[in-house]
């Protein structure tokens, strides 16, 4: 490996225009803005180092092994997102980049082709939103003072450009000047953008073309090795410093080499954009579908090596591909039934044995609503819920875990969902669901409102709440009502009581779930006052049963008192359902 003599702007971006420089598919998706770009121009106009590039010299026996694709030209959010594959012929060496894509797509794009983003309050669906935008300097004078730190002022326009009749700017199309093979040619554009005698455009224009093209601005660091394994580590550290890298972004180019008939990226991709949308709500990575569907297709080892990603594996995942983003879907769906999201699901690795389950029975969406599942949905709903809350269980082990709860699956979940069968292994694996009396304090004491964890308690403390409809988080006592200024005023607390009550305003003993309009119709109304405005007789009697409420207090006078017994009814309950028991003292609470 070495550096490469260094070479210009416009020699890189017709190597790429030339495609003799590709993109291997460990590369990510082009996700540098228009900010981004006009940034890089400005630092190229100004002199400053764009930094490094790191290629890959791939003989003709490698590249057979995997799939590229070309520098994006045309990039529009909406439509064309992703570079286009590459049919490399057979035979045929590559020099791939490891390092400097987002710099040489950005590059490539502004000398080539255009950026189009959707404009701010654009509606997604209207091809109007996104206007093919073309890069610009304005060369009459430089950028307003900015907290960006930029000289020059460059930006994406749409065409045509409407140039000021104050003088205050020149829109030059930066693009034109990667056609311009001299100074000649340059002298004639300037003349034709009435530009030609003024000096100062002039000279800005022509230092920008020197940048662009006759400075060797450009310095490549070339690998020759062609042992992916090194190759990939070299791509892990070298991309450390930026955007973190998943393992699956690496292992992703072997899956797209060894898949015939789809794109692995795209398909895998496209999952992760479903399972994410606004309906789930999640932030499931590329890593959890890849390592699913390992898990899905019956591979030994599910863990993220080379060796798991051979052709064999990898067909067998292409075959199935159908089965294995439907079995997804519906366990993502399934978790959303629970009310869990992005901001409460504190371990997205639950999603894979619950699709393997779901695959072991073969359910689809209607497995969601199916009365004759609900007791089953039950019991799903509350391992998942449990296992969130019991800490360590998908943490380290997480492989070792996964395939022994697919073995369990595979003996014990063609009917029903194997719950004591899964809970034995677990407890063999030193990952136990088993709660201790202080593992249920902790819970009741360490999280408040606002943790991610405090929806999957409250979900399992209140298994009659329908987790499907819009639920808020709510305060039983208003949190406004409980400020400092007002709680002295109303009750004239000691310091140790005004600490007290403060941290049970957002403690579990002064929460509860309601759903949204509710919640909404509540507003800061007193507790007690609300509940008998909003129920019958047998309604609240109902209400207080459900949600473990000794009453409701009618005053802040009342509240603390009330506070303290609630803790009490909510550790029982708790402890009941984690199948231990609750060894606190009424008078010891918090």
């Amino acid at each position: 490996m070495g550096f490469q003599t260094a070479i210009t702007i416009v020699d890189a971006v017709k190597k790429i225009q030339r495609r003799e420089l590709v993109l291997p598919a460990i590369q990510r998706a082009f996700v540098w803005n228009d900010d981004q770009i006009t940034r890089l121009f400005d630092s190229i106009l100004r002199g400053y180092p764009i930094g490094s590039f790191l290629s890959w010299h791939v003989r003709s026996e490698t590249s057979a092994q995997f799939k590229f694709y070309e520098f994006m030209r045309e990039y529009h959010e909406k439509d064309n997102r992703y570079s286009k594959e590459l049919d490399v012929p057979k035979g045929q060496a590559v020099v791939a980049v490891l390092d400097g894509q987002q710099r040489l797509t950005s590059l490539n794009l502004a000398l080539r082709g255009y950026y189009a983003s959707r404009v701010r309050y654009g509606k997604k669906n209207q091809a109007k939103s996104y206007p093919a935008r073309r890069l610009h300097l304005n060369v009459l004078r430089e950028a307003a003072e900015n907290e960006r730190g930029v000289k020059h002022d460059f930006r994406m326009l749409a065409e045509p450009v409407t140039q000021p009749t104050d003088g205050s700017a020149y829109w030059f199309p930066v693009y034109q000047l990667f056609d311009a093979s001299d100074l000649g040619e340059l002298m004639g554009m300037l003349a034709s953008h009435g530009l030609g005698n003024n000096g100062y455009a002039s000279k800005l224009v022509g230092t920008l073309f020197s940048a662009i093209h006759s400075k060797p601005m450009l310095h490549f660091y070339e690998e020759s090795d062609q042992d992916i394994d090194k190759v990939l580590d070299i791509f892990i550290r070298v991309n450390s410093a930026g955007t973190v890298l998943s393992q699956s972004d690496l292992l992703l180019s072997i899956a797209t080499a060894q898949w015939n008939k789809r794109d692995a990226r795209k398909e895998i991709q496209s999952l992760v954009d479903t399972l994410n949308g606004p309906e789930q709500r999640f932030w499931f990575s590329k890593d959890v579908v890849l390592k699913s569907g390992l898990m899905l297709t019956g591979v030994t080892d599910v863990g993220f090596k080379v060796r798991n990603f051979n052709r064999g594996n990898m067909l067998r995942l292409e075959e199935r591909w159908d089965e294995v983003s439907d079995a997804l879907t519906v366990a993502a769906g399934l978790l959303g039934d629970f009310g869990l999201s992005a901001a409460n699901l504190t371990a997205n690795s639950v999603l894979i044995p619950i699709a393997y389950y779901i695959h072991r029975r073969g359910l689809d969406e209607h497995y969601r609503d199916r009365p004759a599942e609900r007791d089953d949905r039950a019991a799903v709903r509350s391992w998942v819920i449990r296992s969130l809350l019991k800490h360590g269980v998908w943490g380290s082990g997480l492989d070792t875990l996964l395939r022994e709860l697919r073995e369990v699956i595979d003996k014990h979940g063609a009917n029903h969902f194997p719950v004591v069968q899964l809970e034995e292994r677990m407890t063999a694996r030193g990952k136990t669901l088993t709660f201790t009396p202080g593992e249920v304090e902790d819970l009741m004491d360490s999280w408040s409102y606002g943790s991610p964890a405090i929806f999957p308690i409250l979900a399992l403390l209140f298994p009659h709440v329908n987790t499907r409809n819009v639920h808020h988080i709510d305060h039983v006592f208003p949190r406004s009502l409980l400020t400092n200024a007002k709680l002295k005023k109303y009750r004239g607390y000691t310091e140790d009581e005004l600490n007290e009550a403060i941290w049970y305003r957002d403690s579990l003993a002064n929460l509860q779930l309601l759903e949204g309009p509710e919640n909404i119709a509540k507003k800061d109304r007193v507790p007690r006052e609300w509940a008998q405005e909003t129920f019958s007789a047998a309604g609240y009697k109902n209400y207080l049963e459900l949600n473990a409420l000794p009453d409701l207090p009618g005053s802040i006078d009342e509240y603390l008192g009330w506070c303290e017994r609630r803790y009490h009814l909510l550790g029982q309950r708790l402890a009941k359902l984690l199948g231990t028991t609750w060894e606190v003292p009424l008078e010891q609470a918090p």
